[in-house]
């Protein structure tokens, strides 16, 4: 195994009508599937796809950063994650897919198109769903 840099730990109750909270306290909230009515009770809410399009997001980002650096190119990227929760029709239970769509105002958008695909092959994330769930990305 490689080189351990950090854990996080967060614990659920409950399941998806439940709540989480990380082993430090700062992620603390309740858990509810939209349309349901724990959620229209508890509108402040989140689901396991929001906390995952937030990581992604935000791992994606610097990934990007990164390799955008090490080719000399100053980024101010905007990545969004849209995690869909969809049916499984080969088992009858439920997959993932992800768009990630990636924007940056200042940077060629074939520039950008490069330095996404370069992003994508060593980002944490997008190595842990390749080959798990389709991750469609995106140049706006």
């Amino acid at each position: 195994m490689s080189n351990l840099l950090f854990t996080a730990t967060a614990t659920t109750i409950g399941g998806r009508e439940g709540s989480v909270k990380s082993s430090d306290g700062v992620i603390d909230t309740n858990l509810a599937m939209p349309g349901t009515p724990r959620k229209e009770k508890l509108p402040q809410a989140t689901n396991p796809e929001q906390l995952f399009a937030s990581g992604y997001s935000a791992c994606f980002g610097s990934a990007l950063e990164n390799v955008a650096k090490k080719d000399g190119v100053k980024l101010d990227p905007e990545v969004t994650a849209n995690v869909s929760l969809l049916k499984d029709e080969s088992d009858g239970g439920f997959k993932l897919a992800v768009k990630l769509q990636v924007k940056d105002e200042n940077t060629e958008k074939s520039q950008l198109e490069e330095l996404v695909k370069k992003a994508h092959e060593v980002c944490p994330y997008s190595k842990a769903t390749k080959g798990n769930i389709d991750v469609e990305l995106e140049v706006l």
